[in-house]
């Protein structure tokens, strides 16, 4: 119980954001209206999943630098979860898109640069899986899950800031915090920031106990 005082802290964030995301004070804008709101959710994770992706970038390098299945584990489950909330972002990014542009989708190069990026980390699910060898399957992994954030991050924070866009902090259109992120909004909004980042990592914990526990019964039916 001791340790668990951050999942305490999670539940408690993400209440605190969904309540005060949903029934909470929200500036009326002409277009955005109530959707605003959604700035609670889809961004938040976005800010997550860099955070998740980084840290498995990070056990990669370690395990090509000292090879363990640990750190394996660690690197696949952290991609698999910051993966997760890539998808979760595309997802409301999609549905925002749709009652602010009026429609699910455009040939917005942030969007674009979004959906890239999702396939690219795709690929690094399907390539793992294509891999039966464990030792050649963990050391391929950990080199394409470093190429893969550093194709994603320009994909999603540089490219889309060098053309015209219709997505707010990217092609000279200001971002929220420039024009309409009041006091108001900044007390949900950076606790949901928290809030989804440790959700993801809780998400990351089981997922890699659950891995840790099936490798022990593996290795006993070995035995």
């Amino acid at each position: 119980m001791k340790n668990a005082w951050w999942k305490v802290l999670t539940v408690v964030l993400l209440l605190y954001t969904v309540v005060m995301g949903l029934l909470g004070h929200a500036p009326r804008l002409a277009i955005l209206n109530e959707t605003i709101r959604n700035l609670y959710f889809h961004v938040p994770m976005w800010f997550g999943m860099t955070i998740i992706l980084f840290a498995s970038v990070v056990y990669s390098v370690r395990y090509l630098r000292k090879p363990s299945d640990r750190l394996d584990v660690l690197a696949h489950h952290t991609a698999v979860t910051g993966i997760l909330m890539a998808v979760l972002g595309l997802a409301t990014g999609s549905i925002w898109a749709r009652y602010t542009w009026g429609t699910w989708w455009t040939a917005d190069p942030r969007l674009n640069g979004a959906a890239v990026a999702v396939m690219i980390y795709g690929a690094y699910l399907v390539l793992r899986s294509s891999i039966t060898d464990e030792q050649q399957r963990a050391r391929i992994s950990a080199v394409y899950n470093i190429f893969a954030f550093c194709a994603a991050i320009p994909l999603l924070f540089i490219l889309p800031r060098l053309t015209d866009s219709l997505h707010p902090g990217a092609g000279g259109n200001p971002g929220f915090s420039k024009y309409d992120l009041d006091n108001n909004m900044r007390l949900v909004f950076y606790p949901a920031i928290i809030a989804w980042t440790l959700l993801g990592v809780w998400i990351t914990n089981v997922s890699v106990r659950l891995a840790f526990v099936k490798h022990k019964l593996y290795e006993k039916q070995l035995a």
